[in-house]
C-alpha cells in the first residue's frame, strides 16, 4: 500500500487502519464494525482534501478490499474500487464465495491478483467479477500468490494506468 501511495503522488491518499488495528488486536473486527470505519474515514478524507466523495477511489488489500467493496455495495460514494488479492473465499474453500454484494457494485473496479492466489483462481474471480455492474479490469501478476511478494512495481503500474482511464463523475 505505500508503495501504491508514493506511486500516485500527487493525489492525496489516506492509508487508514480498521479499529481492531488501532486497538492492537489481530482478530478483526465484524464487516459492519469494519465497513463504518470505512465510511467515516472516506468522508474525513472527502472532507480534508475538499472532494466530493464521488470522485474517491476506495481499495485495499484482501480484506480491507473486500470491505470496500461491500461498503460500496451498500452505498458509500466512489469513483472506482482497487481491490488487491481479493478474498474470493477460504483457501481450500471455494464453496464459500463472499459474492453476495458484488451485483450491486456500479462503479469501475480493478482487481490485481495473483495466478496462483489460493482465495481465488483467475477463472473464479473472472466468473464472480461478472456480476459486477460497473466496468471490470483484471491485472494478473503470473504465479502470484496471496502476499504478492516482490510485485509492487508491476501493481503500482497497473494502478496508476487504470486510475488513468479513470473519468470523474457528473
Amino acid at each position: 500500500m505505500v508503495a501504491i501511495e508514493d506511486a500516485v503522488r500527487p493525489l492525496p491518499v489516506a492509508r487508514v487502519d480498521f479499529p481492531y488495528r488501532k486497538e492492537g488486536r489481530r482478530a478483526p473486527d465484524r464487516a459492519p464494525k469494519l465497513i463504518a470505519s470505512l465510511v467515516a474515514d472516506a468522508g474525513d478524507l472527502a472532507t480534508s482534501i475538499g472532494a466530493d466523495p464521488r470522485n474517491l477511489v476506495l481499495g485495499g488489500r484482501s480484506m480491507g478490499g473486500r470491505m470496500c467493496s461491500m461498503a460500496v455495495a451498500e452505498g458509500l460514494p466512489a469513483a472506482g474500487l482497487v481491490l488487491l488479492s481479493y478474498p474470493l473465499h477460504p483457501p481450500t474453500k471455494p464453496d464459500r464465495l463472499r459474492v453476495e454484494h458484488l451485483p450491486a457494485i456500479e462503479v469501475p473496479c480493478l482487481f490485481v491478483s495473483g495466478t496462483r492466489d489460493p482465495f481465488g483462481t483467475p477463472d473464479e474471480l473472472h466468473e464472480a467479477a461478472a456480476t459486477i455492474s460497473g466496468p471490470v479490469t483484471h491485472h494478473w501478476i503470473e504465479g502470484g500468490r496471496h502476499d504478492m511478494k516482490s510485485a509492487d512495481d508491476e501493481i503500482c503500474r497497473a494502478v496508476t494506468s487504470w486510475l488513468a482511464t479513470l473519468t470523474p463523475p457528473t
